[in-house]
């Protein structure tokens, strides 16, 4: 007798007892199929996941192709906005501004040297100090008649060459005595041409402390400088009269001072002028 379909199978001599080893194999049979049917899925569900996971990392990797440094955590690249245009760009003038005025012209010409010439204006207060040298400040004075402060025949060719106005004055320091006279002239060529042709030099001026000095053949050092439209001149020497030789430092020492000093002045001078000129130009 055969199995009835759906039913259980009974056995070979149809005891009415089921055929127990043939329930077992179908047994064994089914429980294959539903183990076959739970791998497939799992590798098909596996497959989908492996998949999406695959499109996630391609989407999100920053890297090119076959870029070894791509990387799935990298953000994507960042977007460039556009400029706001609506404010209004920044503008200038083509035309450059005109440069500070040269602190020389204005001591070189009579034509724009303006300011008073004075004693105090170049020679102020009581005391000069240089670093930590400090000089007494002894008579000043100040003339149009070049030639009366000169020795030798520096008065002939300050005259010659048109000499405006003379200032001198005298500082002491340590037994040491020094007169710088400043030769005033409308050109800057002319005080040169004044150097150029110096000879003899500037007189010492005593009083306010200071004896006479470097007078009637005494030995003393000299020196003749021009700075734009002004020659400037130094005499110095001892105090007692004594002969001044290369070896005495004191004495050069405190005419270098002076002579520094008065160039500074000179140039402060112009420095001034152009400063005024570059704030009002109707100057």
């Amino acid at each position: 007798m055969s199995s009835w379909q759906g039913g259980p199978s009974w056995g070979p001599e149809n005891r009415g007892t089921p055929d127990w080893a043939a329930l077992a194999d179908e047994s064994a049979a089914r429980a294959r199929r539903r183990r076959w049917l739970m791998i497939g899925g799992g590798v098909l569900a596996t497959g989908l996941v492996g998949a999406i996971v695959a499109t996630a990392v391609v989407t999100t990797n920053g890297g090119g192709k076959g870029d070894p440094s791509g990387s799935a955590s990298k953000l994507p690249a960042p977007v460039d906005l556009p400029e706001d245009t609506s404010a209004p760009a920044p503008s200038f003038s083509p035309v450059a501004p005109p440069p500070p005025p040269d602190p020389k012209e204005y001591i070189s010409s009579a034509d724009k040297d303006k300011a008073p010439v004075t004693v105090d204006g170049f020679f102020p207060g009581k005391k000069l100090a240089m670093g930590d040298r400090v000089h007494l400040k002894g008579a000043a004075t100040s003339t149009t008649n070049c030639a009366s402060g000169t020795q030798g025949a520096l008065g002939a060719v300050l005259t010659g060459n048109g000499c405006k106005q003379l200032i001198r004055a005298t500082y002491r320091k340590d037994g040491v005595a020094v007169t710088v006279g400043i030769a005033v002239f409308d050109t800057e060529d002319r005080a040169r041409k004044t150097v150029d042709q110096a000879s003899g030099g500037i007189a010492s001026l005593s009083g306010e402390g200071v004896p006479t000095f470097c007078r009637a053949g005494t030995v003393c050092r000299r020196t003749t400088n021009s700075y734009g439209r002004y020659a400037y001149f130094t005499v110095g020497g001892f105090i007692n009269g004594t002969r001044v030789t290369t070896g005495d430092k004191n004495v050069y020492a405190v005419g270098d001072d002076l002579t520094n000093f008065t160039f500074r002045q000179i140039r402060h001078r112009g420095q001034v002028q152009a400063s005024q000129a570059a704030a009002d130009p109707a100057r």
